[in-house]
């Protein structure tokens, strides 16, 4: 119950620090704290007989309380949706209470790696970018003080560490963070599963008789997680302002004007490109201009506000490839259109590369 007030107080005081949710784009890393609630663990006690003393052969159920995890991250984006990252995380749990005629304790920590694969759902609901994602990976389970006892017996694991492979699924929520591009809060859950039982050395003792060559045998290590946290993504640069939609360019002689086409989603300029705008700083020299317009514009697979960011990036690349050919930087306006002016009409989410353009016009 606290750990969810605390995740909705999080979540109000954050929200007038909100931004509109952007596809994540090249590197970023994630941390995230939070609780994990594991299921009570099956556990089999066997010792085979020594002397008097019979073997020893009973199950019981080892009751867990909630305790702390802690989980980082560091992935890619595509700028799609899709995203990849490898996760290190730490649970920690304790055992106690009573099954029966049996009572246990002890405690289990688990550490370890998984890769997960996650899909954001851009522009779904404004602000928030809820995400899905599945992973695999492989987990090391250490158990210490690990014991149980029962009518005319006691019972106790040394304390020891077995790996299995292990696999999850996630479901959460990103709040970007105005102010602080390329930065949001996140809050997820996470159920995470161990593949197979596990098996730890022990001694058991019956009617004052220890019984060597105990095994506890674990299985059922089945994890509810929630994490709340941050992440981050490298190179996402400031909003700029959009551009008032009555913006146009204002009407005057075009002595001549020039298309530089850039790839999906990328503000380089290709060898191609560069030679497009040389030729463009050139043939400034020719004419008496008053100005040179320097216009990006892109296509509609992207977010509007993204898109917008993007055509920023794209004018300037060209705009800096125009200065270091000679043209003087005053002479140069930079705007961006975003997908507001398309070259090639489509329809929302479309890759289209005549739209993926700056326009140079020499006036």
């Amino acid at each position: 119950m606290k750990f969810r007030n605390a995740l909705v107080a999080a979540t109000v005081l954050a929200l007038p620090l909100a931004a509109n949710a952007q596809p994540v784009t090249g590197l970023y890393i994630g941390a995230g704290a939070g609780a994990n609630l594991m299921h009570d663990e099956s556990a089999r006690v066997t010792a085979g007989a020594v002397g008097a003393a019979p073997a020893v052969d009973f199950g019981t159920h080892l009751k867990t309380r909630v305790g702390p995890a802690f989980s980082v991250s560091l992935g890619y984006g595509l700028g799609n949706g899709l995203r990849a990252e490898v996760e290190g995380n730490y649970r920690y749990n304790n055992f106690g209470g009573s099954s029966g005629t049996t009572t246990s304790g002890g405690l289990e920590q688990k550490f370890g790696a998984m890769f997960n694969v996650l899909y954001d759902f851009v522009g779904m609901v404004p602000m928030v970018q809820p995400y899905v994602g599945i992973g695999a990976g492989y987990q090391w389970a250490k158990e210490s003080n690990l014991h149980a006892s029962g009518t005319g017996f006691t019972a106790s694991a040394a304390t020891d560490t077995e790996g299995k492979f292990a696999y999850q699924g996630i479901i959460g929520a990103a709040l970007p963070i105005a102010g602080a591009p390329g930065l949001a809060l996140t809050a997820d859950y996470r159920f995470m599963g161990l593949v197979g039982d596990r098996n730890y050395s022990g001694t058991v003792t019956t009617g004052g008789v220890a019984a060597r060559g105990a095994n506890f045998k674990l299985n059922d290590d089945y994890n509810h997680t929630l994490l709340v946290g941050f992440r981050y993504n490298f190179g996402v640069a400031p909003e700029a302002p959009i551009a008032p939609a009555a913006s146009v360019v204002p009407a005057s002689p075009v002595s001549r004007s020039y298309l530089v086409f850039f790839d999906w989603d990328k503000a380089t300029l290709t060898d191609r490109a560069r030679q497009i705008v040389s030729e463009a700083a050139a043939n400034s020299t020719k004419v008496q201009y008053t100005e040179i317009d320097v216009n990006g514009y892109t296509d509609t697979s992207g977010t509007p506000k993204y898109n917008q960011g993007l055509s920023v990036r794209r004018a300037q690349a060209v705009a800096a490839e125009l200065v270091k050919d000679g043209v003087p930087k005053n002479a140069i306006t930079i705007q961006g259109f975003g997908d507001t002016h398309l070259l090639v009409a489509t329809g929302p989410g479309v890759r289209e590369p005549q739209n993926r353009r700056v326009e140079i016009i020499i006036k």
